[in-house]
């Protein structure tokens, strides 16, 4: 039987704190924090709802960010 994978660490940080930034400068600073994949979205985007550990999702409006979440 083959082994059950590891998922990826997740990183302690504040989904919160990139709200507000430029799109830039949010990429720069989750990937610095330790995000393994970095997602920049705009409003409205249709996506699926799987939990990826280690992923952050930014929706970007205007080349700033307008919500962040985890997964």
């Amino acid at each position: 039987m083959a082994p059950i994978p590891t998922p990826s660490a997740q990183p302690d940080d504040a989904p919160g704190r990139y709200v507000g930034l430029t799109a830039e400068t949010a990429e720069r600073q989750a990937r610095e924090r330790g995000w393994t994949t970095v997602r920049a979205l705009p409003p409205g985007t249709v996506i699926t709802m799987e939990f990826q550990g280690g992923r952050i999702n930014f929706e970007v409006d205007g080349g700033a960010v307008k919500r962040c979440w985890i997964g």
